[in-house]
């Protein structure tokens, strides 16, 4: 076993295994001081890698490495077992490097897509302004101070649900509105008469 990890041919593998081992024990660590080493390895890469689609997943990318410098180790002794049962002695590391790295890549590659497949994206709420659109009371009349329910398409053609209520006098069930204020958790809307060049351009698209 002493001469297995003394082998100068299997030192490149062996570094790998090491520095796995080491990455993974101070990230662990890291995470209870709130130091972690990865977050200075990505000021460090650079950023057409980072914002690679290959790496575009929905994990850490610190797993990324680890997955990488394992499949490194273990592709260069498997490649050096296999040299040995045909040979009965370890190939020169050098020429297993780059063979044990492109295996290493594609597995590693393989694998981050298959775990990106198994999990489930974060996704961000954005908060979409609705001022200046144009809206349809679709519940109960508005008074001030008593607020209504209406409907009201975004600029991608989402439709969403908003409590509006007017600075003054009162908007009727069905009549239209246009949201020129947000005012806590609902907006404050103003009626458009049918008159209105505004509401008549709507109808027309």
């Amino acid at each position: 076993m002493l001469e297995f990890l003394q082998n100068h041919d299997l030192i490149p593998f062996h570094l790998s295994l090491f520095a796995l081992v080491l990455l993974s024990m101070a990230e662990t660590i890291g995470y209870y001081f709130n130091i972690r080493p990865t977050q200075y390895l990505k000021k460090l890469s650079p950023k057409k890698l980072s914002e690679s689609p290959l790496l575009n997943v929905n994990f850490s990318k610190t797993l990324i490495v680890v997955f990488l410098l394992m499949n490194f180790s273990f592709s260069g002794y498997f490649l050096q077992l296999c040299v040995y049962t045909q040979q009965q002695e370890f190939l020169p590391a050098f020429y297993l490097i780059i063979p044990a790295l492109i295996i290493a890549i594609f597995f590693t590659v393989f694998m981050i897509h298959c775990l990106d497949q198994v999990i489930k994206p974060t996704f961000t709420r954005q908060q979409v302004s609705l001022l200046g659109r144009l809206a349809t009371i679709s519940s109960g009349n508005a008074r001030p101070g008593f607020s209504a329910q209406a409907r009201v398409r975004d600029s991608f053609g989402q439709l969403h649900y908003v409590q509006v209520e007017p600075e003054f006098g009162e908007l009727e069930f069905q009549s239209q509105i246009i949201l020129i204020r947000l005012k806590k958790s609902h907006y404050i809307a103003k009626k458009i008469s049918k008159s209105n060049s505004l509401f008549s351009m709507e109808n027309h698209h």
